[in-house]
C-alpha cells in the first residue's frame, strides 16, 4: 500500500510541475488531444499505459 501512495505521490509532483513551468504547453496538449478521434486517444493511453507498466515491471525485477 505504501508503494501506491509513493506513486500517486510523485504523479502529483511532477504534473504539478508541469503545470507550474508549462501551463501554456498544457493548454496547446490539452487542445490537440481534443482534436484528435477517441479510438486515436484511446490507442495513446493504451499505450502510455502499457509503457507504465512495463516500466515498473522493469523496475521491480532489477
Amino acid at each position: 500500500m505504501t508503494e501506491i501512495f509513493l506513486a500517486l505521490g510523485l504523479v502529483l509532483a511532477i504534473e504539478g510541475l508541469v503545470l507550474a513551468l508549462a501551463p501554456r504547453r498544457i493548454e496547446d496538449a490539452l487542445r490537440l488531444l481534443a482534436s484528435l478521434p477517441v479510438d486515436q486517444r484511446r490507442m495513446i493511453g493504451l499505450g502510455a499505459l502499457a509503457l507504465g507498466v512495463l516500466i515498473v515491471w522493469l523496475v521491480q525485477s532489477a
